[in-house]
This record gives C-alpha cells, sequence and structure tokens, in this order.
C-alpha cells in the first residue's frame, strides 16, 4: 500500500486522504500490509495527544442497576429515577446493569462486528460509501476528509428507525445479530427516555411523545492494534449530536470522559452497557443534563471492538421536528439558553464540520 510522498516540501494532505480512502480497506487494511509507521493523515497535533497520562483513578463512573425496573418495584424505580438524574447531570455518563439484554446477545453482536470487519475484503468492500442516506455502509472516519486528523478506526453504519432495512441489505455475517440486537436496544432505549422523562419531572412518555427515539443508527467500530499510539487516537474529543447513546464494548477498555477537566476511564464490566447523554437532549433540558466530552485511546493491543447505537441522529431528513429547550423546564429566571434546530440540520452541521469536540455551542442564543 502506498501513499504520496508526505515530507514537509511535497505533502499534499487532500491527495494522501484520498489514497487512503480509495483503497477502501480502512485502517485494518494497514495493519495487514505491515505498516510499522503511521501515515501523517493519522498524526494528531502535539497539543491533542499532550493529556494522555493525565488519566485519573479518583473517579468512578456510576454504574445503576435496573433490576427494580423488571422486578416492577416502585421504590426500587424511583431509586433508579434518582440516580439516573444525578448521573446524567454530573457525569453525563453511567454504566447500567441488569438492563435485560442477555449476555449472549451482547457477546454475539460483538462477535458480528468482529465478523464483518475481519472478513474477506472484497466482501467488505461493497458496503465501502459516503453516501450516509444508504441503509447500511462502511468506511474509516465518517469525518475523513472534515476533520484535522484522522482515527485509528474503521466503522459500519446501519440506520435502524424509523425504516429499518430489509434483511438482504446487511451483510450476511451479521445479519442475524444486528436486527436482534436492534430490537433488544430500541426497547431499552425508550425504557431510559421514559426514566428520564420522570426524572425531568415531566410525563413518563414526554421524550418518547416528541420522538427522541424515532431514530436508531448502529455503529460497529474496529480498532486495529496501533503501531504508534502515542501518535493518535482511536476517537478525538467530541460529544455525541444525537439525544442517547447505548454502547456495547468489549474487555479490552480505552473509553474515556472528560470530568472535571480530568480523564477518566470507563472500565469494561461484563454485561453492562454505557449510556451517555448527546447535545440534544442537553438541549432540549436546558442544561440540565450534560453532554460531555469523551474520547478513545489508541493502544498497541487490538482490535478493540464496540457497539454504538445512537438516537437522535437523522441523515434522510426524515423528521422536521424543531427541537428547543422545553416549556415546562424554563422559568423567568431560566430561560431558554439555546435556539431550535431539527434533527437533519444538526446531524448535517456535524458531519460538515467534522465531529471533534462539541457544536452545542453554536445554538446558543
Amino acid at each position: 500500500m502506498v501513499f504520496p510522498d508526505s515530507d514537509e516540501e511535497n505533502y499534499d494532505r487532500k491527495t494522501e486522504l484520498k489514497a487512503f480512502d480509495e483503497t477502501k480497506v480502512g485502517v485494518k487494511g494497514l495493519v495487514d500490509a505491515g505498516v510499522a509507521t503511521l501515515p501523517r493523515i493519522f498524526i494528531h497535533p502535539p497539543e491533542k495527544n499532550s493529556d494522555k497520562n493525565t488519566t485519573t483513578t479518583q473517579f468512578d463512573i456510576p454504574v445503576i442497576d435496573l433490576i427494580g425496573l423488571i422486578e416492577e418495584d416502585p421504590v426500587k424505580d424511583k431509586g433508579i429515577i434518582n440516580k439516573i438524574l444525578d448521573a446524567s447531570k454530573k457525569w453525563g455518563f453511567f454504566q447500567v446493569v441488569n438492563h435485560g439484554i442477555p449476555t449472549e446477545i451482547l457477546d454475539e453482536m460483538l462477535n458480528g462486528v468482529r465478523r464483518f470487519h475481519e472478513q474477506e475484503t472484497e466482501a467488505k468492500k461493497l458496503y465501502y460509501s459516503r453516501d450516509f442516506t444508504r441503509k447500511m455502509i462502511y468506511n474509516s472516519n465518517f469525518d475523513l476528509f472534515s476533520s484535522p486528523a484522522a482515527s485509528w478506526r474503521d466503522s459500519f453504519n446501519c440506520i435502524l428507525a424509523p425504516d429499518p432495512p430489509l434483511p438482504e441489505e446487511l451483510p450476511s455475517v451479521c445479519r442475524e445479530i444486528v436486527m436482534e440486537y436492534s430490537k433488544r436496544v430500541m426497547s431499552l432505549g425508550i425504557t431510559l427516555f421514559n426514566l428520564l422523562s420522570e426524572a425531568l419531572g415531566l410525563n413518563r412518555n414526554h421524550l418518547t411523545d416528541i420522538d427522541c427515539a424515532q431514530t436508531l443508527a448502529l455503529l460497529g467500530h474496529y480498532y486495529p492494534s496501533c503501531p504508534q499510539p502515542e501518535l493518535t487516537l482511536g476517537a478525538v474529543k467530541h460529544s455525541d449530536y444525537v439525544f442517547l447513546t447505548i454502547l456495547l464494548q468489549d474487555n479490552l477498555g480505552g473509553l474515556q470522559v472528560l470530568h472535571q477537566n480530568q480523564w477518566v476511564d470507563i472500565p469494561p464490566k461484563q454485561g453492562a452497557l454505557v449510556v451517555n447523554i448527546g447535545d440534544l437532549l442537553q438541549l432540549i433540558s436546558n442544561d440540565i443534563l450534560k453532554s460531555v466530552e469523551h474520547r478513545v485511546l489508541a493502544s498497541r493491543l487490538g482490535p478493540r471492538i464496540s457497539v454504538a447505537c445512537f438516537f437522535g441522529k437523522d441523515t434522510l431528513g426524515g423528521s422536521t421536528r424543531v427541537y428547543r429547550p422545553i416549556e415546562e423546564l424554563l422559568a423567568e429566571d431560566n430561560p431558554p439558553k439555546y435556539r431550535g434546530v431539527t434533527m437533519n440540520e444538526y446531524t448535517s452541521y456535524v458531519r460538515a464540520k467534522g465531529v471533534h469536540g462539541s457544536s452545542l455551542q453554536s445554538l446558543k442564543l
């Protein structure tokens, strides 16, 4: 695999990006080819990497047990709501256990992502695209051409709601588990939106009634082992431009959240799912709930595999609803802090800008 000359005098980043993209083999293709030195497009500025060793161990991300929901215990139910509100205000992140999705389904979902990325290259290339209106695509870095530096990661992106793909539109290596897992995650997502509605003092169905769970996208991330992890990242510091994210991660770790200006590891926990508040939920809650920046470190270990399910990513423009701070949460001394925006408008803005950092400030009044 040959890339253009990247010395200072002759370096043409756009040409190198195009050359990489046209291979359609992603980061995994670089690793399979035995690359020992990172192509320059993946090297992040020193200031982006200077704080990698500042991780703190003095904080532990909240872990919330949802068993009370299964038992339909009103006392435990209230306790869960209070814990979710506290975690969503202070951290923007929490892990859930006893969430109702069996461990064997979680494991098979991770295996399905691995099978997709490790299948024959020619079969995988059939899905390689940057047309985000397609129900199922695969590429490396959706913002490859707009981000300051590429991340050490390949992904597939599957749009599952409101209009699910036909079974034959999904790759056979992961078709059944994607369909099964998405049904389970949609159910869990609705439950979490109901709990968040109550936590905000709203009617239990408020967030689902305004279509926060209308759209669902599943991303299967594959982070190959990296020969020079100190020079790059698996995912840059960013916040999620959606309402809510439910993340399944394998046992390798690397996910970190920015808490009180310090990076905190989110350690893998068997059977747990990571939940985080997205920008749009911070917007409609008028800053009660927090969308927090996070990142994924690159590592010599790998591949790391994760599955991110996003509620509120609209690439098709199917919803015309304008989202603004919820009226019931406003007061004379708490006026709206953001202008209204549609899901598609915000999704399109972030895609054009690149996913680095937070985009929510662009909507501040």
